[in-house]
């Protein structure tokens, strides 16, 4: 007997059993024929998930090979990322996660139709990822203290993190940070069967109090105050593709998922799904966490100097907005997409503009009827002057892209926009700031009296040697430089740069062609740059379809300029295309 089965676009998703009963002669015998699963279909009209492009559903669905975009929006880098949505117990795991998120929107899992609508099932997986008191996938270290787990960027993929979770009897994996929790997010929708990608965002903001404005306070040095307001450097979410039958959608779209629990007015919760054009057009009211997500990329920033932790000042500057740039891996190939047009309007833009007031006015209540000209004058006052309001035009930029070991080469430039002669004092600092912008130690310190004639333009060269930033970087690799001018000259002008330092770079060399079930030798091989020893070397290398479990190499302590150079065998046990990660770690980084 061949039997077919066809579920229908609206089955439950999940593990399913499949039993036969036979009656004969008046007996009746029932058998087991075995177990299948039902996931979700994008490959289907009549399924929500239903995305009709081929290439795109190779990519979103199908591909296990992901990269995450980090950095800064003026120096972006990228790391390869294994989702491993098709290794063996995945989808189990991730029927696991429906069965312990369950409770969050339904109180009990007695029912199980809400499996059926990918809108539900995402808002459980969100939810599992990170935001659930007990049993999360994932935590994020309290105060960058990870010393009683896994540095949160020396995961290369999701798999490890799923099988830890699962056979710890699912407790949280110690420690993530947004671009993992995004990318494991990814990895359980696209094992469910939802087109997923993840989403990278620069200058990020994070107020609780304001949620159109984000401030930052600095001293007369230049340095950059904790405060209660954040600016990421950049942040990671999902976007997932579905149609939403609960808005009355008749095709799919995408729909913004952030697994990362950030703070808020209410506490701290994840975001999602927010249907991405409702974002662009400022349509808050139509969507779960509508206002979180749109303030997210179109805060204003505001920038303070704070004289004897009393006054506060706002200084000239030439702020970047926020939420300027959004990107995601292009489709087939390992370039980015700049995917900013979908979230926003052109800034300026008359649209721009008309979706900002529309959702201005849901935001602040008060508003809602104040007019477009209102509306403009209040933003007005709370930004701060230009620097050209102030006759004087300054920027920061790099002369080399420093690679850990090496000096930070800048040129500070100046520009006098007067007929006047201008006699400045400025206090230049430099400081580690986190990818969460969370400032951390002053390192490096100067004072600067400028002197520029009618519209002259100066170039004043700046350096920073490793032995000054080289004790303070630690893991994290972005450090932040400011000039600020001296308030008792007058008007306090303020020029910044965001500097990203790159890690020494790890050599993959196949030594022999990679066969299925044929062993297969590589050559692993780094360099220390440093003029120093490196402690504590550890090299770890992962692999779906060519490692069961990643592999982790102890290479000790390398000298100065010494090169490590490491032989491994492993044997492809998956016919596809498959990539090898590697990822050292020292005491350093």
């Amino acid at each position: 007997i061949s039997i077919s089965v066809f579920p229908p676009s609206n089955a439950c998703i999940g593990r399913y059993i499949l039993n036969m009963q036979i009656t004969s002669c008046g007996h009746t015998y029932q058998r087991c024929l075995g177990d299948f699963y039902v996931l979700f279909n994008p490959w289907c009209a009549d399924d929500p998930v239903y995305m009709d492009n081929q290439a795109h559903r190779e990519e979103y669905v199908l591909n296990e090979h992901g990269i995450l975009y980090e950095g800064v929006h003026k120096h972006i880098t990228s790391r390869p990322w294994h989702f491993g949505q098709f290794e063996d117990g995945i989808l189990d795991i991730c029927l696991k996660i429906l069965d312990m998120g369950a409770s969050y929107h339904h109180g009990s899992d007695r029912d199980h139709c809400w499996r059926n609508d990918p809108v539900h099932v995402s808002m459980v997986v969100n939810h599992m990822i990170s935001s659930h008191t007990t049993n999360s996938i994932m935590k994020i270290p309290e105060n960058n203290d990870y010393l009683k787990g896994t540095k949160p960027f020396s995961w290369n993929g999701s798999v490890p993190i799923l099988q830890q979770w699962y056979n710890g009897r699912c407790r949280p994996v110690r420690y993530g940070y947004c671009g993992s929790l995004a990318s494991v997010m990814c990895t359980v929708m696209r094992c469910l069967g939802i087109p997923s990608r993840v989403v990278t965002n620069f200058c990020f903001p994070c107020s609780i109090e304001n949620p159109l404005g984000i401030n930052e306070i600095f001293d007369c040095t230049g340095k950059n105050l904790c405060g209660k307001d954040k600016l990421w450097r950049y942040h990671c979410w999902n976007e997932s593709w579905m149609a939403r039958r609960d808005l009355n959608q008749c095709c799919g779209d995408w729909q913004c998922l952030d697994p990362t629990p950030l703070e808020t007015v209410r506490g701290s919760a994840c975001s999602g799904p927010t249907w991405v054009r409702s974002i662009r057009e400022g349509e808050l009211d139509l969507d779960y966490d509508g206002h979180h997500m749109f303030s997210r990329i179109n805060s204003n920033y505001v920038g303070w100097l704070s004289q004897n932790n009393a006054k506060k000042t706002k200084f000239f500057c030439d702020a970047w907005p926020c939420g300027q740039r959004l990107i995601t891996k292009s489709v087939g190939s390992e370039q980015f997409e700049d995917i900013t047009g979908a979230y926003k309007y052109e800034i300026g833009s008359v649209k721009n503009k008309e979706a900002y007031y529309r959702a201005y006015r849901r935001i602040h209540p008060g508003y809602c009827n104040a007019s477009n000209c209102h509306i403009e004058r209040e933003l007005s006052s709370l930004k701060n002057p230009f620097l050209s309001d102030s006759g004087i035009n300054m920027r920061l930029k790099m002369a080399n892209c420093p690679m850990y070991g090496e000096d930070v080469q800048l040129h500070w430039l100046l520009e006098n926009l007067r007929s006047e002669n201008k006699n400045l004092k400025f206090n230049l600092c430099a400081q580690i700031i986190t990818y969460s912008g969370c400032p951390m130690d002053q390192f490096w310190k100067d004072s600067v009296n400028v002197t520029l004639g009618p519209r002259e333009v100066k170039k004043i060269p700046l350096c920073i040697s490793y032995s000054q930033y080289g004790p303070y970087l630690c893991d994290h690799n972005i450090m932040k430089v400011v000039a600020v001018s001296d308030p008792e000259c007058g008007e306090v002008l303020m020029v910044s740069r965001d500097i990203v330092i790159n890690r020494p770079p790890v050599i993959v060399k196949l030594l022999s062609q990679p066969r299925l079930k044929v062993p297969c030798t590589a050559e692993i091989s780094f360099c220390n740059p440093l003029q120093e020893d490196m402690k504590n070397c550890v090299m770890t290398l992962e692999g779906c379809g060519l490692f069961k479990e990643p592999m982790t190499i102890d290479l000790g302590t390398l000298a100065s300029n010494q090169q490590a150079r490491t032989i491994v065998e492993f044997t492809p046990y998956r016919l596809g295309s498959h990539r090898l990660l590697a990822n050292f770690g020292c005491h350093k980084f």
